[in-house]
């Protein structure tokens, strides 16, 4: 898989698809361009069996900025760009592909992650941000509403009365703080950083990834499901897994008493 932009960096091994969002000079906020070539990245990832693992990360001193404000205005006297229809054909096919990509999608916040890329980091299956991050919803400080997938994931991750404080206040909310309020999985290091999340989704890559594919299946469901249809969706789940080569493997391992071999199948 090679990079379709050069705002991408892409580099492969051990399983592990890394993915480094690459304007550092603007602190790496998102243009059509690289919201494209991210969606397409990721579409690839969900196809090819060699990638069991994705890690998404920034290059420079920040993370994500959101939105490269310089597309989001008027040429001349012209007519302001729908926002709208930005996040429409951007940032939301980005959202949907993380969210429906049926392998592990760490993320590793390696400073400031503002507007939708506090979003997109908060969307991830686990987050880790080195200790001088911080995350903050600046949507208000610009008369927006905070978009991808802002108002879904985060009143779930932290509670109504914290979101609409991250949400109308705009301030900065440190590493930790996110890590205590159930934002983020983990904080690391900054020196440490890249080291700590490529350790765990090397670790992922060699687990059974179709059993993690199918887990998050089962919790995107859930955000929409009462108990009863919560509960035939893990039935079928786990009939589907129960199937799987891996599952064979880890019982065959488990009688043999030996550490299993698990292929993502």
């Amino acid at each position: 898989m090679s990079s379709p932009s050069s705002s991408l960096i892409l580099e492969r091994g051990d399983g592990v698809l890394q993915i480094t969002l690459n304007r550092p000079d603007v602190l790496n906020s998102f243009t059509r361009e690289m919201a494209q070539a991210l969606r397409q990245v990721l579409a690839e990832a969900a196809t090819d069996d060699a990638v069991r693992a994705v890690v998404l990360t920034g290059a420079g001193r920040g993370f994500c900025a959101g939105q490269d404000l310089a597309e989001a205005l008027p040429e001349g006297d012209g007519p302001m760009p729908d926002i709208g229809e930005i996040v429409k054909t951007c940032y939301n096919p980005i959202i949907r592909a993380i969210r429906a990509l049926e392998k592990p999608v760490l993320c590793a916040v390696n400073g400031i992650a503002a507007g939708a890329g506090a979003n997109l980091a908060f969307a991830c299956d686990l987050t880790i941000a080195a200790d001088d991050a911080n995350f903050v919803e600046s949507f208000a400080k610009l008369g927006l509403i905070p978009d991808t997938s802002g108002t879904f994931f985060v009143p779930r991750l932290v509670g109504l009365q914290r979101a609409t404080g991250m949400f109308f206040l705009a301030e900065k909310i440190p590493a930790v703080r996110a890590k205590e309020w159930g934002l983020i999985w983990d904080v690391a290091p900054k020196a440490e950083l890249m080291t700590t999340v490529l350790v765990m989704a090397r670790q992922l890559a060699t687990q059974a990834t179709r059993g993690f594919g199918l887990t998050k299946r089962a919790l995107n469901a859930s955000f929409a499901n009462g108990l009863d249809a919560q509960l035939d969706v893990e039935a079928q789940a786990m009939h589907e897994a129960g199937r799987t080569a891996d599952y064979e493997e880890g019982v065959r391992a488990f009688l043999e008493k030996r550490a299993p071999v698990y292929r993502g199948a």
